[in-house]
């Protein structure tokens, strides 16, 4: 856990709850010092919001008390498709309004008909209509929790909340889990790769935060850039709401502190072997790079998640305002630059000796 600390930690319930850093109670973090030190909201305070989004450049987290909820017994799980971009944003904006009835909530770009078919094995193969050659499509992903509660009906509630949507006509589809397999679904993806032998695998993947009056031109960027119909590997698009992050951590959003929606858009391509070479990847990542600096102009105002950036200078311009305070707790918890050097933020320095 100590990973995704060190990011943020986002999924389909940040939306509701926040990101995973807004959620922690305590940590015992071994900084960059040496030292073993306890830190909380209210204890060693500098410490404890440096090390949550701080990249690992401050401490190592060896231990996080976290909050954690009660779990449900069933989880409604809940899929609807859309050949309109605005049209399945403005849903999705309408259900993160609605945190008292949706649970969870994801999206994802459909590129090919093989994405298409294959969204979910928890889904049926065959989708009920013919998609148009070279049309791009767009699914939204909800969940609603079922704790089988008398008085309570998870299937009213999913009932209630699609008809307020606006899909594609029938071109909504439901199914009914445990919470574990829901929670598992990921894993279950996983092996279903890995019998295909499509896991071990190069993952060249970007996350970008973008600010809602970037999105679309987000999502014309990435499509202009990639090619829709050899895509491998899902891509996620799905809102945010930025007063669920604490501006004390070191996690770093878009600068437009005006719009209360951020997007996160997770382009998560596989390339494999068989259908590209050493050279194809360098392409990808170098496309990658193309589109993260074009996406990080002032124009589009994205920043990245998981970043990666080849010199101090674009890190920097990544920390925006927020590189001072940034470089300070650097001085403070690790001025010999000891953790985490191979990101090249800082550069390795030498205690000087008598």
């Amino acid at each position: 856990i100590g990973g995704t600390l060190s990011h943020g930690g986002v999924s389909g319930q940040t939306f509701k709850y926040g990101p995973q850093i807004s959620n922690v109670l305590r940590l015992d973090v071994v900084t960059g010092k040496g030292e073993l030190m306890t830190c909380s909201p209210t204890k060693n305070s500098e410490l404890f919001y440096a090390v949550l989004g701080g990249l690992g450049q401050f401490g190592v987290i060896t231990r996080a008390r976290i909050l954690l909820q009660d779990a449900p017994q069933k989880v409604r799980w809940v899929r609807a498709f859309y050949d309109d971009f605005d049209t399945f944003t403005r849903d999705q904006e309408l259900l993160i309004s609605m945190p008292d009835l949706v649970d969870y909530l994801e999206g994802f770009i459909v590129p090919n008909q093989l994405s298409l078919l294959g969204t979910s094995i928890a889904f049926p193969a065959h989708l009920g209509f013919a998609p148009e050659l070279h049309k791009v499509y767009y699914c939204i992903e909800f969940a609603v929790h079922d704790f089988q509660a008398k008085g309570t009906n998870a299937e009213q509630v999913v009932e209630k909340i699609t008809e307020q949507m606006s899909h594609m006509p029938s071109l909504v589809y439901s199914v009914e889990v445990s919470y574990f397999d829901f929670l598992n679904r990921v894993r279950m993806e996983e092996m279903s790769l890995r019998s295909r032998g499509l896991w071990e695998v190069p993952h060249p993947w970007l996350n970008m935060f973008v600010p809602k009056s970037g999105i679309k031109d987000f999502k014309d960027l990435l499509l202009d850039s990639i090619s829709p119909e050899e895509f491998e590997g899902p891509i996620l698009v799905y809102p945010l709401l930025r007063d669920k992050w604490d501006a004390n951590t070191s996690a770093v959003l878009p600068d437009e502190q005006a719009e209360q929606v951020v997007y996160i858009v997770g382009v998560l391509r596989s390339a494999t072997p068989a259908s590209c070479s050493a050279r194809c990847l360098d392409d990808i990542l170098r496309r990658n790079r193309r589109i993260a600096e074009a996406a990080s102009a002032p124009r589009i105002g994205a920043k990245q998640y998981l970043p990666r950036h080849p010199s101090p200078l674009h890190w920097r311009d990544h920390f925006g305002l927020r590189w001072n305070r940034f470089a300070a707790r650097k001085s403070l918890f690790d001025p010999l630059s000891v953790l985490a050097p191979g990101q090249g933020i800082f550069a390795r320095t030498h205690a000087s000796t008598v």
